[in-house]
């Protein structure tokens, strides 16, 4: 099970430090994970959860990447660039996500929560944590999770999720993609793994290219609207959001 944890407010920065994973590490957690989400607002395709994570005993030989930012910030031709070093940089990154079944299914807080502990699981199984009762009580991990609302921790142990074998920590941090290195490289890798997708899917099927998600992502652009208003929405699309309202 998970743990909740509110931090305090550090002071904003516009480049991401490691000034948080330090003080999570200094606090006995040995592994820090930084999770960030990419897809919730869209309007088709999935909802994903980015989640990069250091060892605590390497942070005295890590430094922040560089270029790396709030995912948002960055031009589509900075986050490719930098996506493969930043890899790299981690110990190991996972990207969890939803389908847009599911969304329409469990709503978009308890869809990324799911998606998160996916990737949970996945970084844990690649880092061969949990694979032994002792391996399971021997390491501490501690979560970052970006913005205000822990939806990791509310999902742990609901029906639809994903047994984690060693439990996580969560601390939410209000623009923690701008604040905390780990957040912000599992934002880019997110990023740029959906991105490629939704250009990879609307180029999949003829009955696709009307919406156009090669330039709009799945995102709610007045052109995908007015073609999800002339053509229906797709077996992609959110059914239970509104498809066609312009905000």
């Amino acid at each position: 099970m998970t743990q909740e944890r509110q931090y305090s407010t550090l002071a904003v920065s516009e480049i991401p430090t490691l000034n948080l994973e330090h003080e999570l590490a200094s606090q006995g957690a040995d592994l820090i994970i930084g999770f960030d989400e990419v897809g919730r607002g869209s309007l088709a395709g999935p909802a994903m959860v980015g989640a990069a994570a250091i060892w605590s005993r390497d942070l005295t030989m890590l430094s922040v990447p560089d270029g790396v930012a709030d995912s948002k910030m960055l031009t589509e031709h900075r986050r490719e660039a930098i996506v493969e070093p930043l890899k790299h940089w981690c110990a190991a990154y996972a990207i969890g996500q939803v389908t847009n079944h599911e969304i329409d299914q469990w709503g978009i807080g308890h869809a990324l929560g799911i998606a998160a502990l996916r990737a949970i699981g996945d970084i844990e199984q690649s880092l061969g944590l949990g694979n032994t009762d002792q391996s399971a009580n021997s390491v501490t991990i501690a979560g970052i999770l970006d913005g205000p609302y822990d939806y990791i921790t509310k999902a742990i142990d609901t029906f639809d999720a994903p047994t984690i074998p060693v439990p996580v920590t969560i601390t939410t941090k209000v623009k923690g993609d701008r604040h905390c290195a780990t957040v912000a490289t599992a934002a880019v890798i997110a990023k740029v793994t959906r991105d490629h997708l939704m250009v990879e899917l609307a180029h999949s099927k003829p009955q696709y290219a009307p919406y156009a998600w090669e330039h709009n992502k799945g995102y709610g652009s007045a052109a995908h609207r007015e073609a999800i208003a002339t053509y229906g929405p797709s077996d992609l699309h959110r059914v239970s959001w509104n498809l066609t309202s312009h905000k």
